[in-house]
């Protein structure tokens, strides 16, 4: 039946059909992904290792794989990224291949105010593996699937350059962003050229990160030292894609070197009305360069039987460098 389904996607999208990218619920520990502006963000070099199994209930649905590095460059007054991600959906029935390079340059407005100016460009490879579809004409009354089939086998992969924007404000305590994905709306039909584009994604996240009470420290150019004292950090993120409309709202709260956070999830419909998707939890561990999280999304709509949720995990480097030869304000925002 997924099989089926998956066909129905795929005639689909060589007609009209808007297709729809991957999500990570920690969208934090994956900030390439998120906005490319992120880029060389922390300064040091920084590797990003990210894993979402999607409704496992269903049979390997949706995984979803993905690996970064980042640093930031004094010699170009920015940050430079590269992106690796992986989807596949219906057992490999459908796969995407992301390579992306990204430059972030580092704009200090004032003592307390920074920005960062993202440009990214992407290969996609999208590949189609025809003999894992089932069509009518292939049964048999009796005996099943016994018969080729006499349906037009499509262009089984498609190749091409993708290009993406962001841009992030932020002072020592206060950040927010804004991306756009998918500048030119590249074509992903097998079929049919020209007739599934894929639609521009726009992302605004804002957040904080707050100290509670007087048990922290402040190192150079008065950064929060994340490894004393306590925080709290409320996050909204908002996703808009053809006419898919997400908000995630939570809160995550770090005590080295421990990290939890709660999530809610909602989409808007066709009629601007909320409906709920999941709610997540997560649990993770952060201590000098390393970090690692887990989170579990609960699905809570129509589908909440059958998916079995969605299961993520992160791993994060974050190495030390160098001192810095010039000011250099390092964005302070969590990691999950």
């Amino acid at each position: 039946m997924l099989k089926r389904v998956l066909l129905c996607l795929m005639m689909a999208s060589s007609l009209v059909a808007d297709a729809q990218d991957p999500q990570f619920t920690q969208f934090y520990a994956n900030p390439l992904y998120l906005n490319p502006a992120f880029a060389g963000s922390t300064r040091c070099p920084r590797v990003s290792i990210n894993y979402r199994n999607q409704w496992p209930a269903l049979k390997e649905t949706y995984i979803t794989t993905s690996a970064g590095y980042d640093q930031h460059f004094d010699a170009i007054n920015g940050g430079i990224g590269l992106l690796f991600l992986n989807d596949k959906a219906g057992e490999g029935t459908i796969s995407t291949t992301n390579i992306s390079g990204m430059y972030a340059y580092q704009l200090n407005v004032n003592r307390k105010f920074s920005m960062r100016f993202g440009l990214q460009a992407t290969y996609v490879q999208k590949r189609l593996d025809f003999n894992k579809l089932t069509f009518g004409d292939m049964i048999d009354p009796r005996y099943g699937f016994v018969y080729a089939t006499q349906e037009l086998r499509p262009t089984e992969s498609r190749n091409f350059m993708d290009f993406s924007t962001g841009v992030l404000a932020y002072t020592n305590t206060v950040y927010g962003g804004i991306a756009v994905h998918h500048l030119t709306e590249p074509d992903e039909a097998f079929i049919v050229k020209g007739t599934s584009k894929l639609p521009r994604k726009y992302t605004a996240h804002f957040g904080a990160m707050l100290p509670i009470g007087d048990t922290y420290s402040r190192g150079s150019r008065g950064r929060i030292n994340r490894d004393e004292g306590t925080f709290i950090s409320p996050n909204v993120l908002y996703q808009q894609q053809a006419a898919f409309n997400q908000i995630n709202i939570g809160m995550y709260i770090l005590h080295s070197p421990i990290v939890g956070g709660l999530w809610y999830r909602g989409n808007f419909g066709s009629d601007n009305f909320l409906s709920s998707d999941s709610f997540i939890a997560l649990i993770g561990l952060q201590k000098g360069i390393f970090k690692f999280g887990y989170s579990y999304d609960v699905t809570v709509s129509a589908l909440s039987n059958a998916t079995g949720g969605s299961h993520e995990l992160s791993v994060g480097l974050q190495f030390e460098c160098r001192p810095k030869k010039k000011r250099f304000r390092a964005i302070s925002c969590p990691s999950f």
